[in-house]
This record gives C-alpha cells, structure tokens and sequence, in this order.
C-alpha cells in the first residue's frame, strides 16, 4: 500500500519530511490515514462492483 509508512514509499516520505515536522506524530498521522484506506477501499470497491444500482 503506498501510504503505508511500512512500505517503500511511506517510509521515503516520512524519511524526506521536513526537519520542523515532528517524525512521531506525522508517523502516527501516515499510520492512522492508511487505517483508513484500508477500512474504507474494500468498502467503496464493495459498492462500485457488487452492489447494482447504488449510485
């Protein structure tokens, strides 16, 4: 996932943030934004591909 802090591109953009910005806390920023991706993307696929009609 590319807005993991775990994966390649996560940690090059926590590795390349600007030194004024707190690493812990824009850490936990990246961690709980990919928590949402992951709980709402299946959701919203769901929908798109399953559910006839929704929109």
């Amino acid at each position: 996932m590319d807005v993991s802090p775990f994966s390649t591109n996560g940690a090059l953009v926590l590795a390349n943030a600007p030194e004024d910005v707190d690493k812990d806390k824009f850490y936990k920023q990246i961690l709980a934004y990919s928590g949402i991706v992951v709980a709402v993307g299946p959701a919203i696929a769901w929908l798109v591909m399953v559910v006839p009609g929704w929109m």
